[in-house]
């Protein structure tokens, strides 16, 4: 029986712990996360300082949803890096990023973006998540790895706020 979300909880690092999953499961050191950490800005000032998405900051800026994720939320955001997207094919960027793509690139934008503040301990509850966009992403634990679509998860529960971020190494499309 699948389980999904709609406004609850996510993602991981006690269940690593817990569960002994090692390394894969494992934080930065050098980000304010995990179960202790304290939230110094909101969604947006958080990925700012943090300095490792300029790319979706940008995109969120062109997408017009700043002052929406710097809104009371809560949010759960699956943020992929600058890294991330450099992964995408030669020009997709950039075309997002011009008036003709801005609808795509909102609907990519809010594939990431979950109601509610859901955090890694939750995640062995779950199969699907519903996002702001309006589609299921499909939630997997593969060992050591968590998944969230395509994307693996590189660092959990980066408290914001109005809500939490989660590092991923993908950007995520939603389905057609």
């Amino acid at each position: 029986m699948k389980r999904r979300i709609t406004t609850s909880a996510l993602f991981l690092a006690p269940f690593c712990a817990l569960l002994g999953l090692g390394s894969g499961c494992a934080t930065s050191p050098s980000v304010n996360s995990g179960p202790n950490a304290v939230a110094k800005g909101d969604i947006v000032d958080t990925a700012v300082a943090a300095g490792s998405f300029t790319t979706l900051v940008t995109a969120v800026k062109a997408a017009g949803l700043v002052d929406t994720l710097k809104g009371p939320g809560p949010f759960t955001v699956f943020a992929p890096t600058d890294a991330a997207f450099a992964k995408l094919p030669p020009g997709t960027v950039e075309g997002l990023l011009k008036p003709e793509g801005l609808d795509k690139l909102k609907s990519i934008l809010t594939y990431h973006v979950v109601a509610g503040k859901v955090m890694a301990a939750d995640v062995v509850k779950l199969q699907t998540a519903k996002t702001v966009q309006g589609a299921d992403v499909p939630i997997a634990v593969e060992g050591s790895v968590v998944k969230v679509g395509t994307a693996t998860v590189a660092t959990t529960d980066i408290p914001c706020t109005n809500g939490v971020i989660h590092v991923i190494d993908t950007v995520l499309m939603p389905p057609q």
